[in-house]
């Protein structure tokens, strides 16, 4: 069976860095398109890092976590369109 090959759907996510996350990528809100079949905080971590190695260093670290609209999730969540992803440093004070 021949035809035209499926297009595949796109995810829209809005990234926001926080801490010395927003310091190494010279800003705290981006915006990433991503194909649905890929559409996960791992995917998108993979991309920042592909474009700046420090930011992906930092972003690998254990203790970074991860929020899909205000709420913690695993790497492997599946984003869809319109999601709010944040990478979360520790934070420490006094």
């Amino acid at each position: 069976m021949t035809g035209k090959p499926r297009a595949v759907a796109k995810v829209t996510v809005n990234v926001l860095l926080f801490g010395r996350l927003s310091e190494l990528q010279s800003g705290s809100n981006i915006t990433i398109e991503l194909d649905e079949t890929n559409s996960s905080p791992n995917a998108v971590r993979a991309l920042l890092s592909a474009d700046n190695s420090s930011l992906g260093r930092a972003l690998n670290e254990p203790q970074i976590l991860v929020a899909v609209n205000k709420e913690i999730v695993s790497l492997d969540h599946a984003l869809k369109d319109g999601d709010e992803l944040a990478f979360l440093p520790p934070v420490t004070g006094g």
